[in-house]
């Protein structure tokens, strides 16, 4: 079984479809041990009702130096295999993208190479897909490398943009159409390959 960290920095939505996604069979080849925070979250109230371990690493009163050691420190105690991005909003040094070159996966709230890399997070990804125009947009897990979004694309979903869409509105339909059911997929998938490579 592979052992997973789930790295999340705001309410852990994506979180919280992970581990229902578990719990129900649909990531057979792996478990979430672990969910660190970077910062305080609601997310680690959502790992604790489901029993599992959580860390907080404050990477604003520490910096990134002392982040980075202390989260490589974190994961190796914890016998890690792999590494989710979920909603988290610091970007990786590569000491530790190093440990885990290609166990690590992102989830991203668009098409990409649109509306990706430094800058675009959250609502801005939204706010300038609705600027833009585009009439599509949907949510993108890759392989995280040294470059942001920019890692090898494992799936991608599109999903409508409506008219009359707000970046909140088009933010959660891409929540609830597109990362909650494509995230839990990409984690079975490279925990597989995982899985399969340790045999």
């Amino acid at each position: 079984m592979v052992r997973i960290a789930v790295l999340v920095s705001g309410g852990g939505t994506n979180l919280e479809a992970l581990l229902e996604a578990e719990e129900s069979g649909r990531i057979p080849s792996g478990r979430i041990e672990l969910v660190v925070a970077d910062r305080p979250s609601y997310a680690l109230e959502r790992a604790a009702r489901h029993g599992r371990e959580a860390v907080l690493i404050e990477r604003k009163k520490i910096g990134m130096k002392l982040f980075s050691s202390e989260l490589v420190d974190v994961l190796r105690n914890h016998g890690i295999d792999m590494v989710i991005l979920a909603g988290f909003l610091s970007i990786l040094p590569p000491s530790v993208i190093d440990q885990y070159r290609d166990r690590i996966i992102n989830i991203h709230p668009s098409l990409i190479p649109s509306f990706c890399g430094k800058g675009f997070y959250g609502l801005k990804v939204h706010e300038a897909a609705l600027e833009r125009g585009v009439k599509v947009t949907g949510a993108t897990v890759h392989l995280v490398n040294e470059i942001p979004d920019g890692g090898r694309i494992l799936i991608q979903k599109a999903v409508a943009v409506l008219p009359g869409d707000s970046p909140e509105t088009l933010q959660r339909r891409v929540m609830e159409e597109a990362e909650w059911k494509i995230l839990p997929e990409a984690a079975q998938m490279i925990a597989k390959e995982i899985e399969d490579e340790s045999r």
